[in-house]
């Protein structure tokens, strides 16, 4: 008798892994797949307890008088330190959580997937039952987030810097999707699926 226990999967990757391709394509194969980015931004814009916070931290003009976000604000704000980004993080990530945990009690698929970039830092690991970690050579990204982003190599490589080392990631991971623009992902997705 085989069981019909939900799976979650949270995938991660460094920048320029080609993790949202990755989620995508598993998109594609009709599996839900939530994204704590988009879900994040949601909340920034749209939640009045995360709008208050924020305001008394980063300052009135993070929302304009319409009480839209103002990026570059908050966006400076978040680069100034990593402390200043750690405290918008114990704002936000909370509700991020709440959603993930409401969407994924009204999925009804028996695979669902998170896709978050700071999978380990910020603890949503544990709210998934396994993490894949996406995997791409260090000059495939790069390459990649320069001509995404438009950015320099300098650019690109402090972006890099500022996350999780690629080996630790690994090292967490239950599962290794390789994305080097070469390996099939295919697959490794239909074997992690079976």
């Amino acid at each position: 008798m085989t069981s019909t226990k939900k799976i979650s999967y949270g995938i991660t990757g460094g920048i320029g892994s080609g993790k949202s391709y990755v989620c995508r394509i598993i998109k594609d194969m009709g599996y839900p797949v939530f994204c704590c980015d988009t879900a994040a931004k949601h909340i920034i814009r749209t939640d009045k307890h995360v709008r208050q916070a924020l305001t008394r931290i980063v300052g009135e003009g993070v929302y304009d008088d319409a009480g839209r976000l103002v990026k570059s604000r908050l966006a400076a704000y978040l680069c100034s330190s990593p402390e200043n980004a750690d405290r918008v993080n114990q704002i936000v990530w909370p509700r991020v959580a709440e959603a993930f945990v409401q969407w994924e009690k009204a999925q009804t698929e028996r695979f669902v997937f998170m896709e978050c970039a700071l999978l380990f830092e910020s603890g949503f690991h544990r709210l998934t039952t396994r993490t894949i970690h996406v995997a791409a050579p260090r000059e495939t990204r790069i390459r990649r987030v320069m001509e995404r982003d438009k950015v320099n190599r300098a650019t690109a490589l402090r972006w890099i810097k500022m996350q999780m080392p690629e080996r630790e990631k690994r090292r967490r991971a239950d599962h290794i999707i390789h994305n080097d623009g070469q390996t099939d992902l295919m697959p490794q997705l239909l074997q992690l699926l079976q």
